[in-house]
Order: structure tokens, then sequence, then C-alpha cells
């Protein structure tokens, strides 16, 4: 069972929500060239990276397309040359080959990335219980991309797509032990409510069933922090700035909605968007989707000129309606 559910109550709404997220996990990079190495392999500016921040990053082809996107902040101070110095969140399923490919390239750095056994848990609260969660847990970072390592563990604040604030938690067996005081002000929710929550601030995650499909600004990366153009190259490199430097980006991520019980959340990744006014050949691709409530959130990747007036369907340009709905930011010029 996941360490969150055997701390955290189930609970009335009232309080803030605790939704372990067992299909995350945590890597670490570690060894005296760990922030160099993946410099030189992720698209952010790993080394000018806020000792108090996280940031989005992708890991590219050298065709320029993405085989994951990672949330990365760095480690404490290490007290140890083999300690770690970067930590990323990752899906879990493409986790193992995510690992061992960039262990790959690693040569003579030094340099070991490995699975860590910390739990990941999104945390969702209005104003009003974000109070009697700090009470608890200490102060929160509230900037999106803000992060503060806290008794309790490494909080990062997530965008959110309304007034809701929102926090990535990632924490230690150890630390959740010593998180009694926080079961008293948190309720266990389902990963869905997360990442439907993820979806409408327009955080695009790639899973296996998406992995060699998307460049970075086709899934808005570069829109999000996710993106440095100001760094040295990196594994794709070319694709994605000439992309950037051409203006030639004319496929985004768009956000949606589908009211059709029987389209199921995250097995819909990679399927295919038609466009029913125009029904010879998909207009995109869902990147990612998740069931929440009867209503399916997805997020897909499209052709601009098929925004807004394209009548957009899932799977078939006669299937389920996808009812488009505003990214809390612009994806046009």
């Amino acid at each position: 069972m996941h360490a969150f559910h055997s701390s955290i109550p189930a609970r009335a709404e009232g309080c803030a929500q605790c939704a372990p997220l067992d299909d995350f996990l945590v890597f670490s990079a570690s060894g005296a060239d760990a922030l160099t190495f993946l410099h030189g392999q992720l698209t952010q500016d790993v080394t000018g990276l806020p000792a108090d921040a996280a940031r989005l990053a992708g890991y590219c082809t050298a065709k320029g397309r993405l085989l994951a996107t990672l949330v990365m902040w760095r480690a404490a101070p290490p007290d140890a040359d083999d300690a770690p110095q970067l930590y990323g969140l990752v899906r879990q399923d493409l986790a193992p080959a995510l690992i061992k490919r960039l262990s790959m390239f690693v040569l003579r750095a030094k340099v070991k990335l490995a699975a860590t056994p910390l739990h990941v848990a999104g945390v969702l609260a209005t104003a009003e219980q974000a109070a009697a969660l700090e009470a608890a847990a200490g102060s929160l970072p509230r900037t999106p991309w803000q992060r503060a390592d806290l008794p309790s563990g490494t909080w990062i604040a997530a965008p959110s797509a309304d007034a809701r604030l929102r926090w990535w938690w990632i924490a230690s067996d150890e630390q959740l032990e010593q998180a009694a005081a926080l079961a008293g002000v948190l309720g266990l929710a389902p990963a869905a409510q997360w990442h439907a929550a993820d979806l409408a601030a327009g955080i695009p995650w790639i899973t296996t069933a998406t992995q060699d499909v998307f460049i970075p600004q086709t899934v808005n990366l570069d829109l999000i922090q996710g993106v440095s153009f100001t760094k040295g190259c990196y594994p794709g490199q070319e694709v994605v700035a000439r992309s950037h430097y051409r203006g030639t980006v004319k496929r985004r991520m768009a956000y949606g909605t589908i009211a059709d019980a029987a389209a199921q959340g995250a097995a819909l990744a990679g399927v295919d968007v038609y466009d029913a006014a125009q029904p010879g050949e998909p207009t995109g691709r869902i990147v990612d989707a998740a069931s929440e409530q009867g209503v399916v959130s997805v997020l897909f990747e499209t052709a601009l000129a098929a925004l807004p007036a394209g009548d957009l369907r899932l799977g078939a340009a006669d299937g389920p309606r996808i009812a488009a709905a505003p990214l809390p930011y612009s994806i046009t010029p």
C-alpha cells in the first residue's frame, strides 16, 4: 500500500485533499558531474536552476521528439560526492527505460541515476484550507514552481487553472512518520482528481503511449518554462531551436472535455483526434487524459487551424465530441 494511504485518513470535504500518485516515480542523479551531465541531456537549464525552485523539462531523441517530461529540482547541498544532486519526477511507466537510456550516455562522467523510494502525492487546497495546512506543515510556497524543503518533505507549488492551490508533496517513509500533524488537516482524494487538475493547468506528461511522438513545442513545453533557448546543446536541440526561431509552430496542445462515460481516461493517451468537418485524416492526438466524476478531461495536440471552430472528435470523425476549453496560458501567437 502507498504510504500516503496509511498516513492520511479518508475524510469528508472541508479539508485539503491529498491524492497519492502511485503512477509517478522520483529518480535521483548523484555524483560530482550530475548537474552538468543532465544539463547536456534535458531541454532545461539544469545548472542554472535556482536552489528554491523546480522546473519542467523534456528529454528528447536526436530528432527532437520527447521521450519523457519531468519536474526536476535540486537536492539539498550534498555532504558527500555520491549524494543526490538532483531529483526528477516522471511517470512510473517510462521511468525504468528513461533511467537506463540516460545511464547509457554517462560514460566517464561521475553520475549515477537511480529510482528512489520517495513517495509522491498531490495536495489541493482552497486559501482557507491552506492556512490550516501551513499551521501543521510550515510555510508553503505559493508561486508556481517554487519549492520548500520542510520536515514533512519537499513541497513544490504546481500551476493551477482555478483559485485552488496545488502542491506536489514528495516524502520519505521517515518524513511521513513525522508528519502526524498533517493527518488532521488532510483527506484522501483519488489520483484522478489531481490528474484532471494537471490537465486543466496544461501540464503535459509523456507516457509510454506517447513517447517519440511530440516535439516540445507541440505540447506547449516552451510556453510553461520547460525549454531553455539560451543553454548549450542537448539531444534534439537543433530541431527544437529551429522551430522556435523560424516561428513555424503550427501545432499546439489544447484542452478539452468529453462527456462520454465510455471514454476511459488515461487509456486514451495516443488516440487520434479528428475534425468531423474534415474526416479524411486525423487532425491531432491525445497527449494525456483523466476521468473524474463522469467527465473525461484531455490534453490533445492539434493543428492550430482546427481551433476553435473545428468539430473535434475522439478516435473517429463520428466519435465522442471533444469540447475545447481555454488553458490558463495562451497557445496562439
